[in-house]
């Protein structure tokens, strides 16, 4: 009969709990990478903010809220699918300046503050 060796288990740098949290060791120290990776998203998250919004932006947004608009608007208050997508062509047509100007309020105010922090 040939004996077994029982190999031991390599302990994994985390571990996770029932509950999703995720303990690390108390030797494991982070990764160079995921330090260079908060930095880079910090870096995009700069760059998105500081562009002015566009009108294009605003269309898609507008687009997207109306036509959620139009699925409740049929499926919470049982109306006629023509009914509900010609209430959402009138909110499209409320929600790109609405949008569009939000975005510019919010965007000259970001600029401002920056300006007046350096």
């Amino acid at each position: 009969m040939a004996q077994q060796r029982t190999k031991k288990k390599r302990k994994p740098k985390n571990r996770g709990n029932a509950a999703g949290v995720v303990t690390r060791r108390a030797g494991a120290k982070k990764s160079g990478t995921q330090l260079e990776g908060k930095e880079l998203s910090r870096q995009r998250r700069e760059e998105r903010l500081d562009t002015p919004p566009t009108w294009r932006g605003s269309l898609n947004r507008a687009a997207i809220a109306a036509a959620i608009f139009a699925l409740l608007t049929i499926l919470l208050f049982r109306q006629s699918p023509v009914a509900a997508l010609s209430l959402a062509a009138i909110m499209l047509l409320i929600y790109i300046p609405m949008s569009y100007y939000t975005d510019m309020f919010f965007y000259r105010r970001r600029q401002r503050t920056k300006a007046g922090s350096q």
